[in-house]
């Protein structure tokens, strides 16, 4: 394993929470504006519809998916530009 590949592991976990958080308030604004007044449904809540529940699963991950790439890509090319070296 290339030694920038193991320097870049403990900022990449870092990214990886952070993006977490920023994931989960994106999916909560995005419910909201897509007119939905409380919590987004989970698979388990039985008073939801099929439809609610994926559709909210659909949005979740693909909001998810984006702001990963985006801090995951923003963290290597800012670790590039210190030192040079693209850590993947």
């Amino acid at each position: 394993m290339k030694a920038s590949k193991i320097a870049y592991r403990p900022v990449g976990l870092t990214l990886g929470a952070v993006s977490g958080l920023l994931a989960g308030v994106a999916f909560k604004q995005a419910w909201k504006m897509a007119g939905h007044k409380g919590d987004a449904p989970s698979a388990m809540d039985e008073d939801r519809t099929w439809q609610e529940v994926l559709v909210a699963a659909a949005l979740q991950g693909a909001i998810f998916a984006v702001v990963k790439a985006a801090v995951d890509r923003a963290g290597a090319a800012t670790i590039r530009r210190l030192t040079g070296t693209w850590p993947g």
